[in-house]
């Protein structure tokens, strides 16, 4: 798997991923501008609610597969390093709350009030992944 990553992303491995990891975090900063909309918290005159919801909806589905599509190349071309264990730790709980999230949003599960705090804590495991890895590379 792993020559077949570098094959194709030309041995940048490292730059797509930290492109590609700050591109979700670009459009996660914007879902939260969405969201705020969304439930009415924020109101301005060229967005209504319903809307911001279903765009923050479709670009959720977007980052979902940004960062599966992340995890992968992390896990197959680096593994899990013992000097990256925040990094590793951060990543590994961002896909499972990511993936309870979704589940929430599109079976129902009767937990639709944890919905903000699945929300919020999504955004900051991916702050703290996107941090850890990326941030790191781009300073």
């Amino acid at each position: 798997m792993e020559d077949l990553l570098e094959g194709v992303m030309r041995d940048n491995v490292t730059e797509v991923k930290v492109v590609l990891a700050s591109v979700a975090m670009a459009l996660a900063i914007y879902q939260l501008v969405l969201i705020a909309v969304g439930y009415g918290k924020v109101r301005p005159p060229f967005l209504a609610a319903r809307p911001a919801s279903t765009a923050h909806r479709s670009i959720g589905d977007v980052i979902a597969l940004l960062l599966v599509l992340v995890g992968v190349t992390c896990v197959s071309v680096y593994g899990f390093d013992d000097d990256e264990t925040v990094h590793a730790i951060a990543g590994t709980a961002l896909l499972a709350v990511l993936t309870l999230k979704v589940a929430v949003v599109r079976r129902g599960l009767g937990l639709g009030r944890t919905l903000p705090l699945l929300g919020g804590s999504v955004f900051t495991l991916l702050a703290v992944t996107w941090a850890t890895s990326a941030g790191g590379f781009l300073s």
